[in-house]
């Protein structure tokens, strides 16, 4: 039936269900765990985490979807050649890719809206490739924990709107948008991030012909393509169950940062600076840093058709040294980049193509686009560059 929506009665139905999830958590918290660990404002009877192992305070833990699974995570999942994918996904369209051992993997958010995990396994490495649509987060783990392979789902549950993760093995709680184990056998563990990019399916394609994206063929019937979220990425009111403060240091709280943590410093470039300048060339304590913008990829939470939203790119983060020699960058003319003290050209994955340094490759930093409020709720001491000196 829901094929047959138009996509605005679709956008609304979607937000119906997002209203009653918020009011099926005031339900839910009538039922307790015979437990006395576990907490008193969730039903945790279909849960099997070590409840009395947390570093969090379960009263910060919300129901976004009162079943556990009821967004269905992928393990395993189907991946089809370029020319397939390129059938219904465009040059813009936003994918989260990885490159491990010359697997070269594209996730377009088209399908990661709609199950928010992948569960893969890419050049031998066990990953989990998450997006969280509530806080535009995409951020890629080693499913790898000392000597056990974990197994990601989705439990239903948010913390500052962000997606609680659950592992199958142990049931513990994980933070998608820090990796961090929050109640359970794990609680306090950290993931190691796997690098990963939000970059435009052209983008991939042209990097990697012989590279492999996630199918359509899922096994579910979801409307891949659509956006149940339409016009959150430029929403005024307040983030879906999000009850913390909002940071006011940026316009909006859904402003778009490329954020890091970078020798226990959190950083943000906003989106909107990035845009501007093309390059941002920038010091952290000793670290000599320069962030890359490309257009060219479409905002997956505007438009209800993803492929027809605003253009809001995408940003990288690199350490700007190579062999010792620190390098400034500004835009090239051809719209990559150019060092000034080589004058050797550069694209957007850090990559040297022409010149004397032609081969090098910049030192990748774990950064990602988040949304604003969600990043600074996790990280509120972070330093906003054009903000804070």
């Amino acid at each position: 039936m829901l094929k047959q929506m138009p996509p605005r009665a679709f956008s609304l139905l979607c937000s119906l269900v997002l209203i009653v999830a918020v009011g099926s958590g005031s339900l839910l918290a009538h039922a307790q765990a015979d437990d006395n660990c576990a907490p008193r404002n969730l039903r945790t009877s279909n849960w099997r985490t070590d409840f009395c192992n947390h570093i969090v305070d379960y009263n910060e833990i919300l129901v976004g979807n009162p079943t556990k699974d009821g967004i269905p995570a992928l393990t395993d999942p189907r991946m089809e050649t370029i020319a397939d994918a390129s059938a219904w996904l465009v040059d813009r369209s936003p994918v989260i890719a990885l490159e491990i051992e010359g697997d070269a993997r594209a996730y377009p958010l088209a399908v990661l809206m709609w199950h928010e995990i992948a569960n893969d396994q890419i050049g031998g490495l066990p990953v989990a490739v998450t997006f969280c649509p509530l806080c535009n987060s995409a951020i890629a783990f080693d499913r790898r924990v000392d000597e056990a392979v974990l197994d990601f789902g989705v439990s239903g549950l948010l913390r500052n709107s962000d997606l609680v993760m659950y592992d199958r093995q142990t049931e513990s709680w994980w933070q998608q948008l820090t990796g961090e184990g929050l109640a359970g056998d794990y609680a306090g563990v950290l993931l190691d991030i796997v690098p990963a990019q939000v970059i435009s399916f052209g983008a991939f394609a042209e990097r990697h012909a012989d590279g492999l994206v996630l199918s359509r063929a899922t096994g579910y019937a979801r409307q891949y393509g659509m956006n149940p979220y339409r016009g959150y990425d430029s929403r005024t009111s307040r983030p879906f169950l999000f009850d913390g403060e909002i940071d006011t240091r940026l316009p909006s709280p859904v402003d778009h940062v490329l954020a890091a943590i970078i020798d226990d410093t959190a950083v943000a470039y906003p989106f909107s600076i990035l845009r501007e300048a093309g390059v941002i060339n920038d010091v952290l304590g000793e670290m000599p840093l320069v962030a890359f913008y490309q257009g060219g990829v479409a905002s997956a939470l505007g438009d209800a058709v993803i492929d027809n939203a605003r253009d809001i790119g995408t940003a990288s983060l690199y350490h700007a040294q190579v062999d010792g020699l620190i390098l400034e960058f500004a835009r090239g003319e051809s719209g990559g980049f150019v060092d000034a003290q080589t004058g050797s050209s550069w694209n957007a994955f850090g990559e040297a193509i022409d010149g004397e340094l032609a081969g090098a490759q910049l030192e990748w930093i774990n950064a990602f686009p988040h949304f604003w409020f969600a990043w600074a709720a996790f990280y509120p001491d972070t330093l906003v560059y054009g903000m804070d000196g």
